[in-house]
Formats: structure tokens, C-alpha cells, sequence
């Protein structure tokens, strides 16, 4: 069991201790803080272990902000408060290069479904095709100038000879009778 001692450091002697690497305060810092920032990572999808790995790294990174002068305490518990704050961004960090690290899954099963759905995206670039042949020259030319020849608004307007404004209209309604010709033929 962690020994936890009652005695309590303001602003300037903590970061005096950190300058000089006080044993004793840096030890007060981390035990006396750790808990506010497993509590919000444990309510926030996280174990015991995750909250120690991320905290450790927020200490750390605390540590060397002040050991070089970059913190600026704005108020008595500043430093306190600014740990907290670290830990819970590297937290929030954490969840978000999860989400973006998502595992594929490498199964028989999964290799049909990915079959099955590059299936369905070529019948549907098949149809999109096919309807794009059937729409009007002008919405033809105006989708192929715009998303095959990656030209500007204002350079297809002034092929049309019309406003800008008047280029995005046109482009948005083909867009749509597209869409709705490729949605009427996939639905029946």
C-alpha cells in the first residue's frame, strides 16, 4: 500500500521543487493528483492501466514545461490544474487514435462481405455510368469539366458564358437528376 502524506505544497514551492527535483515534493505531485485523472479516464472508456501509462506521460511532459520556464501559472492551482488538463487532452488523444487504428478483420467470412460489397459498388458505378451517358450534353459537359477535368466554377462559366453562380445551379441540378435516375433504377 501506497504511503500518502498529508502535507501540501502552494504554486511557487512546487515548481520550486521541480526545478531543484525535490524528491519529496514531486512525489507529493504525482500521489496527490494521479486519482482526479484515473477517475475521469476510468468514466471514459479506460482501465487502471491506461490511466497510469497517461498520466505518467502528462507528469512528464508537466515536468519538462516547467524545468524550462514555459509554464506560467495563472492562479493558485495552476499546476494542478494544468497536469489535469494534459492528461485528460492525451486522454482525448488516446480515444481518437484508436478510432482511426481500427483492425481489419482477416476471416473467410470477412472476405466474402468485402466481395459482396465490391460487388455492389461496381453494379452502382455501372449504373452511374450508363445514366450519366443518358443525361443532357450540357450536364454531361458540366460534371466531366468539373469532377473528371477538375476545373473551377469560374472557368466552366465562362465556357457556358454564364454567371458562376448560375454554373453551381446548373451543376447541382444534373447532380441531382443523376442521383435520382440512379436511385429510380436501383430501387426497382
Amino acid at each position: 500500500m501506497q504511503k500518502f502524506t498529508l502535507e501540501t505544497y502552494d504554486q511557487e514551492e512546487i515548481q520550486e521543487g521541480i526545478i531543484k527535483n525535490d524528491q519529496s515534493v514531486l512525489k507529493w505531485l504525482y500521489e496527490s493528483q494521479f486519482h482526479k485523472l484515473e477517475k475521469y479516464i476510468l468514466n471514459n472508456s479506460g482501465s487502471s492501466e491506461q490511466a497510469k501509462d497517461t498520466y505518467q506521460e502528462a507528469y512528464i511532459t508537466v515536468w519538462n514545461k516547467v524545468r524550462k520556464g514555459a509554464f506560467h501559472p495563472t492562479n493558485g492551482t495552476g499546476l494542478t490544474g494544468y497536469l489535469y488538463q494534459v492528461g485528460k487532452n492525451k486522454w482525448i488523444d488516446q480515444l481518437r487514435s484508436v478510432r482511426v487504428k481500427k483492425t481489419t478483420d482477416l476471416s473467410p467470412q470477412h472476405d466474402r462481405a468485402v466481395e459482396d460489397e465490391e460487388d455492389v459498388l461496381d453494379d452502382y458505378r455501372v449504373q452511374v455510368e450508363a445514366e450519366f451517358k443518358l443525361l443532357g450534353d450540357k450536364c454531361r459537359e458540366i460534371i466531366s469539366r468539373f469532377y473528371f477535368k477538375r476545373q473551377s466554377m469560374e472557368e466552366i462559366a465562362k465556357v457556358f458564358q454564364w454567371t458562376e453562380a448560375t454554373t453551381r445551379n446548373n451543376k447541382y441540378r444534373c447532380l441531382q437528376r443523376l442521383r435520382e435516375k440512379v436511385k429510380t433504377k436501383i430501387n426497382d
